[in-house]
């Protein structure tokens, strides 16, 4: 099953963050790139890796686990060598290829362009057809993720540079994806042509900072340059910043970095996330009125979206559930009554809520497990009613763009009417936001809405690319790994 048993939102993509220092700059390039992963760790928890390199040599650490727990001092001081300029790094959550240590990011290959690392965000949707086509042709494949798929495309052109042959293999590539590769001497960052997956520039006194999310470059003292637009390479090298407009853009970015994914404080392709969600809140308020008296956000992700309700609704807002900051997150429960169980760990109703008719307000359902859960807590806890608001569409569709939503048949939108899931959750009303109101809260265009309506403007894979689509040899893999990595 994909994503976590007990969770009812889409699961977390990836992070990625690249760094270089100009010739003379002081600094230590493993350190800001560790700090720009601790700013990106929301975007995935399972695995994280550092690269770093000199004009002489590269070096990379990686491994399952947090940043705070891979990334000792002592792990560090081996990424920290004489002439170390350039660096990359990845915190991972798999939507492509199993969580094992073999598949943990940045991935590196000794190549006719010399060495090379990498890191990526999203999904190529093509990357099974391409795979199958180069292990015909006798190559040889370390991992089951699609990153190593284009790493693999990028060595194949021996007769380009490295630029060049990127910007070839950009057009091969289809799906969502941002990626940030980089040699000995030079930092790449790429985005596809729909800008499905974010993308940002950075600048501070010692060099360039490329990463997902613009708290990624606040956290090492760069100042927000602008947004990777769409279909564009970005080269960072001794002389600066060159940028290539590779393929035609169409922008569509991925509508859940303002729903969920993306951190509050960000502005990503223009638009505000925090002033976004809050939005959300409004028109749902509008297109969806209640008769309570409270307004209560799920925390953390569904708190911008009620204050925004109950400022537009006019009914009063209040911290009605308390999340407790040491739930662990790898207390995944195995049967009905130990979930229960893990949700009164992470969540418990305040005060406010007795005797109350409760707005609670969440980002999204995905099977509606923990919804239901949460809508007991409150009536346990002596709420009269509890009206469910819910600030994105209904989830009817998977995404193949490198967010972990489910397979289909196990989307409660996908199989049940509103009212059918309203049952099933034991909310006294249910309500969605519109796709117009959402695109309206967003305000940057035409987005991707795959999830909700099933057109998929970067491509689709077809049925046989799920989570697992390069993992044929999964199991043996595992089997082989195992003694050795402790997965």
């Amino acid at each position: 099953m994909a994503g976590w048993p007990d969770d009812d939102h889409p699961r977390e993509e990836c992070g990625v963050v690249g760094v270089h220092l100009r010739p003379g700059a002081e600094g230590d390039v493993a350190g800001l790139v560790q700090v720009g992963l601790f700013a990106l760790q929301h975007r995935g928890q399972e695995s994280c890796g550092i690269c770093a390199a000199s004009p002489a040599e590269l070096r990379i650490e990686k491994d399952m686990g947090l940043v705070a727990e891979v990334f000792t001092e002592e792990r560090l001081d081996e990424l920290r060598f004489e002439g170390a300029r350039t660096g990359i790094g990845h915190t991972r959550y798999s939507t492509t290829g199993s969580s094992l240590r073999f598949n943990a990011q940045p991935l590196t290959v000794r190549s006719n362009k010399g060495l090379l690392a990498l890191a990526h965000n999203g999904n190529f949707t093509n990357a099974r057809a391409i795979r199958d086509a180069m292990l015909t042709a006798g190559a040889v494949f370390q991992t089951t993720n699609d990153s190593e798929v284009m790493i693999n495309l990028v060595a194949r052109y021996a007769e380009l540079t490295l630029e060049d042959a990127t910007a070839r293999v950009m057009g091969e590539l289809e799906g969502g994806f941002a990626v940030v590769l980089m040699d000995r001497r030079r930092l790449i960052g790429l985005r596809d042509r729909n800008g499905v997956r974010p993308l940002v520039i950075g600048e501070f006194d010692g060099g360039h900072v490329i990463a997902s999310e613009p708290a990624a470059l606040a956290v090492v003292g760069a100042r927000f340059l602008r947004d990777v637009r769409p279909g564009e390479l970005v080269v960072v090298d001794d002389d600066g910043l060159h940028a290539r407009q590779v393929l035609e853009p169409e922008p569509t970015p991925c509508a859940f970095e303002w729903i969920y994914f993306a951190r509050g404080d960000g502005v990503l392709d223009g638009a505000d996330v925090h002033a976004s969600r809050v939005r959300m809140g409004e028109i749902l308020a509008t297109e969806a009125p209640a008769d309570a008296d409270l307004v209560v956000g799920v925390p953390e992700s569904g708190l911008a979206a009620a204050l925004g309700y109950a400022r537009a609704s006019g009914i009063p807002f209040d911290l009605g559930l308390h999340k407790s900051p040491y739930a662990g997150r790898s207390f995944i429960a195995p049967n009905a009554r130990l979930r229960d169980q893990k949700v009164r760990l992470k969540l418990a109703p305040t005060q406010s809520v007795v005797g109350r008719r409760v707005v609670l307000v969440d980002d999204s359902i995905v099977r509606g497990t923990t919804s239901g859960r949460i809508v007991q807590l409150l009536r346990d806890a002596g709420a009269t009613e509890v009206h469910f608001r819910v600030s994105s569409p209904p989830i009817r569709f998977p995404c193949y763009y490198g967010i972990d939503t489910a397979a289909r048949q196990e989307l409660a939108a996908a199989t049940m009417t509103v009212d059918e899931i309203r049952e099933r959750i034991g909310a006294d009303s249910l309500s969605f936001i519109s796709e117009a109101g959402l695109a309206r809260a967003i305000a940057v265009g035409r987005t991707c809405l795959a999830c909700f309506d099933g057109n998929y403007p970067a491509g689709h894979p077809g049925d046989d690319l799920g989570k697992e689509g390069l993992d044929e040899q999964g199991e043996l893999f595992r089997s082989v790994t195992a003694p050795f990595t402790g997965t």
